[in-house]
């Protein structure tokens, strides 16, 4: 997802602003800021830009209003899932052929071209087609009318197009690719050959089953991440977003380094209710970017750190950038377990980080904000805890109540609609102020609004997980999961270790082109079937949702790893540094997130599964879970201790600058606390938690060695 990065006059005059109010207390909520914002977001992701006064801008409101509407209703209302699918591709090309031009220029970025209402007609009558005809092409399955495969081809093709404009060449071209391998498999190298499928067989594969187009992906987007996404949005809309970055300033603003430190709190608090790498930065990075630079960060290192914190927004549950609920249908797996799983990895990824920046901070001599120009974290706090109570009520009935994620869902927008309906009356109230008709329909305003940009925050997720389910589908028909375990193990010499290497650089690779969904589906379908596969061969028993968050961490990091980084392109555009040199600095920072994959994936530990059942290892009922609270406590700590020290090592810093020696022995406390199954294996050790005492026996080392030298230093 390549696009142009540059910023109007306008948003210069945003970022300008923000620059300038040294002495604010909070950031200002107005409508000209988030207006500024959204533009923004839409000329980094490459959307047409319209205002109010444009019939265009009401026509794709509606249309999308219209979009979430029928989600909301389809999730009250039992309705045939290919029949939700169908609708919801239509919707999602149409308003992608609106939003999106076919190419970036002045001229198609301020108005809709006759040929795009062309293409958006054509995408939604192949859609609705499985819809309309539903029964019909039941009834003649394997034996399909020349016009099911003409229509289902054409789809294929408005569909592709879809994606070029809404994602970049590169989901394309993989897609049509794999397209061409399945025509003429016949003509391919003997390694990879296979008979061929004629266009009818791949029409019927790709379009008139639940194995490609309208398969599991897309049935995932329409079925339980348009809902979470759409709460995400309303949240958005309420004010929840600048609530959390305000508490982060409120409560971090004064340490050292602290606007930095705001910066991954409130980016790790927006990835929980934003799935976009590119929107949780734009957000957060226009206020926090700023403020660190005038405190002292270098412009690259500012953009750097809310690319890092910003990226990893979507490790953070329940969302996840949308790949949790993906990850939940693959494997038959709870929603909750996914959750719960991602959980350990998720937080020590954000604690590493907040270190990394105070870690940065020591070594460029910064202090925190004056205290006197910061709000009070509990008036902050108390101004919108009503935006917490829907994240735990939705937490509280997918743990406890154990609700399925879409009735979660549901009842958590619900609530947070009655939210935004009563907040300003309420708020008028308390203030004493009177209470006009405009104050009560601002709340039903926000409603609206909100289910516009829940449904444009679908497209690029629901075109994605389309075309992708053309790369399952092209699995499926031709077998080629099986030549690739082949291929790879023949390469990596059956090292897993090797194998790992590949399938991150892959993955890496993919996802500089690539959304994070999408490469999670390609990935997930290609090479964690290879990775569970030549794991057991080498005797690993491994539960197989860690192969599939493998992929997914190295899907993440793409988007801040040069020459694409688009997250990284966003940050440098507001902190006016250098594109590349902040993709690289963000990938430096993020090398702690490369890691974690590798620890989880030997010490499965770190996912809270404790084992799996040698017979059926790929069998989730039979995976034992830790449940005891103290164990998940130890492992948590003796993680982030770990991480801590890799940190230290990979920025050659601790309380003062480290020596080789002292460096060389962070890296070292490294494998005794994250993967100390493995320490205990190979230094033949009585347990695992001796593993965990030399590890910190060795930290406790270097800390009493820096104490020395820092007192020397002192004393010359």
């Amino acid at each position: 997802m390549a696009h142009e990065i540059s910023l109007s006059q306008r948003e210069e005059e945003l970022l300008h602003n923000l620059e300038d109010q040294e002495h604010r207390k909070h950031i200002p909520e107005s409508e000209e800021v988030h207006a500024n914002e959204e533009e923004l977001i839409a000329d980094l992701e490459g959307q047409r830009s319209f205002d109010k006064t444009n019939w265009e801008f009401w026509l794709i409101g509606v249309v999308a209003f219209l979009w979430s509407a029928y989600q909301l209703y389809v999730a009250v209302v039992p309705t045939n899932g290919a029949f939700v699918r169908s609708v919801h591709l239509t919707f999602a090309l149409i308003l992608c052929f609106m939003m999106y031009p076919m190419y970036k220029s002045r001229i198609l970025k301020y108005k809709i071209p006759w040929h795009a209402f062309a293409f958006a007609i054509i995408g939604a009558v192949g859609s609705l087609y499985v819809y309309y005809d539903y029964t019909g092409l039941s009834m003649r399955a394997g034996a399909y009318l020349g016009r099911d495969v003409v229509i289902g081809l054409v789809t294929m093709v408005i569909l592709l197009e879809a994606a070029r404009r809404a994602l970049g060449m590169a989901l394309s071209i993989i897609a049509i690719c794999f397209l061409i391998y399945d025509y003429f498999g016949q003509y391919m190298p003997d390694l990879i050959a296979h008979k061929g499928a004629s266009l009818t067989k791949l029409s019927a594969q790709m379009y008139l089953t639940t194995e490609g187009i309208f398969g599991v992906p897309l049935g995932v987007s329409a079925g339980f991440v348009f809902l979470f996404v759409l709460f995400g949005a309303l949240l958005e809309r309420a004010g929840a977003g600048d609530y959390f970055i305000n508490m982060a300033y409120a409560a971090l603003g004064k340490y050292r380094g602290g606007p930095a430190k705001a910066s991954v709190a409130a980016s790790g608090l927006t990835g929980i209710i934003s799935g976009s790498s590119i929107a949780n930065t734009v957000t957060t990075g226009t206020f926090t970017i700023p403020l660190m630079k005038r405190l002292g960060f270098p412009a690259h290192k500012a953009a750097a750190v809310e690319v890092a914190a910003s990226t990893n927004g979507q490790l953070m549950p329940p969302i996840m950038g949308a790949a949790a609920f993906i990850i939940a249908e693959f494997l038959g797996l709870a929603y909750t377990d996914v959750v719960m799983a991602a959980f350990i990895p998720a937080f020590v990824s954000y604690f590493a980080l907040f270190y990394i920046v105070h870690l940065e901070s020591l070594k460029l001599g910064l202090e925190g904000e004056d205290p006197s120009k910061l709000a009070r974290v509990w008036d902050i706090f108390k101004q919108g805890i009503h935006y917490i109570i829907p994240i735990f009520f939705l937490i509280y009935t997918l743990i406890v109540l154990k609700e399925s994620a879409q009735s979660a869902a549901l009842s958590a927008i619900q609530f947070m609609m009655l939210i935004m309906v009563t907040q300003k009356p309420i708020g008028a109230i308390l203030r004493k102020e009177k209470l006009t008709k405009r104050v009560f329909l601002e709340g039903f305003e926000d409603i609206a609004i909100g289910m516009v940009n829940g449904a444009k925050n679908m497209v690029p997720i629901a075109i994605a997980t389309g075309v992708a389910g053309m790369v399952v589908g092209s699995v499926t028909l031709t077998g080629i999961g099986q030549v690739l375990i082949e291929v790879i193990e023949e390469l990596s010499g059956g090292y897993i270790l090797a194998i790992l290497l590949f399938t991150g650089i892959i993955s890496l690779i993919l996802g500089m082109g690539l959304p994070t969904t999408a490469n999670y589906i390609i990935m997930a379908s290609l090479t964690a079937p290879i990775i569970i596969s030549l794991a057991g061969d080498s005797g690993f028993l491994i539960p197989t949702i860690a192969a599939h968050l493998f992929v997914f961490y190295f899907g993440i990091l793409a988007d801040d790893t040069p020459p694409v980084g688009i997250a990284a392109y966003a940050a440098a555009g507001i902190a006016k540094s250098d594109p590349i040199k902040t993709g690289i600095q963000g990938f430096a920072y993020d090398i702690r997130t490369a890691i974690l994959p590798f620890a989880f994936f030997f010490n499965n530990k770190l996912l809270l599964i404790d084992g799996v059942d040698a017979n059926e290892p790929d069998n989730p009922a039979l995976w034992q879970w830790i449940t005891n609270p103290a164990e998940i406590a130890l492992i948590f700590g003796m993680a982030v201790i770990g991480m801590f020290a890799f940190s230290s090592a990979t920025q050659s810093y601790f309380m003062i600058r480290t020596t080789i020696v002292e460096r060389l022995a962070f890296f070292a406390i490294v494998p005794f606390m994250l993967v100390p199954n493995i320490a205990e294996e190979w230094l033949n050790l009585p347990h695992e938690y001796v593993s965990y005492i030399i590890g910190i026996g060795i930290y406790l080392a270097i800390y009493l060695s820096q104490k020395a030298r820092m007192k020397n230093l002192s004393l010359a």
